[in-house]
């Protein structure tokens, strides 16, 4: 049987029980290997530079070097390492910050295992990854600097039926992400696994040529799966 590599992780947070908390349970599946931990943003960063892992999940307030700071860093100096935010803040300005620093994703601390091991996944794969509300944030963020109003929706009456390339279980699903379903509930909500909400999250994104939450969320909102009233993007 054919062995794959581990992906390597750098966990970063400056609250111990907090950062034990997450290499144990990345350890716990053999998806991935810790192969460092540091309290601040300094020793980030010369961990990523010392190991080069795949992904490092950052926290943003740390003593030394903000995750903010490191992240910047970390890009400049190893651009191949993926930087997940793994945050409690879901403040618009940290968010919007972030992931113009170069992060590939921002998770918040409320999160379950399943969607910190998809998230991490992810970003090793070369995609984006939010928790819904961030993911809100990144939309928001996104109509407001484009000085865009949400694209018309396309009404999906049963005459006008969605002749793009997504089978109807991946217009579900996209729907559901869009509405900012976690990959959790919408597991539930479907009766299948995490990890098939997370392939058919991939599948779409390389069907559709989208490599960022925003414009999977715009996708949805120009096909109309889903429909964004204009008052709730300020």
């Amino acid at each position: 049987m054919k062995s794959h590599k581990p992906i390597c992780v750098v966990v970063a947070d400056d609250h111990m029980i907090v950062r034990r908390g997450i290499v144990s349970l990345l350890s716990l599946n053999p998806t991935f290997q810790v192969v460092g931990e540091a309290a601040d943003g300094r020793s980030a960063v010369d961990l990523a530079i010392a190991h080069e892992p795949d992904v490092v999940v950052m926290d943003i307030t740390m003593p030394e070097m903000n995750g903010l700071e490191a992240t910047r860093q970390i890009k400049a100096r190893t651009p191949r390492v993926k930087v997940l935010v793994l945050s409690a803040y879901d403040n618009p300005d940290f968010v919007n910050e972030i992931l113009q620093s170069g992060a590939s994703g921002y998770l918040l601390k409320n999160t379950t295992p399943d969607e910190l091991y998809a998230a991490v996944t992810a970003v090793h794969n070369g995609n984006a990854f939010f928790s819904p509300s961030i993911s809100k944030i990144v939309l928001q963020n996104y109509l407001h600097h484009t000085h865009q109003a949400p694209p018309p929706r396309r009404p999906m009456e049963p005459d006008v039926a969605y002749s793009g390339p997504l089978t109807p279980r991946e217009q579900e699903i996209l729907k559901l992400i869009a509405e900012g379903k976690a990959h959790l509930q919408i597991a539930k909500l479907l009766h299948i696994s995490v990890r098939t909400v997370d392939t058919h999250r991939n599948n779409i994104m390389k069907k559709l040529d989208i490599h960022d939450a925003a414009s999977l969320v715009t996708y949805a909102i120009r096909e109309g799966l889903i429909i964004v009233k204009s008052d709730r993007i300020d």
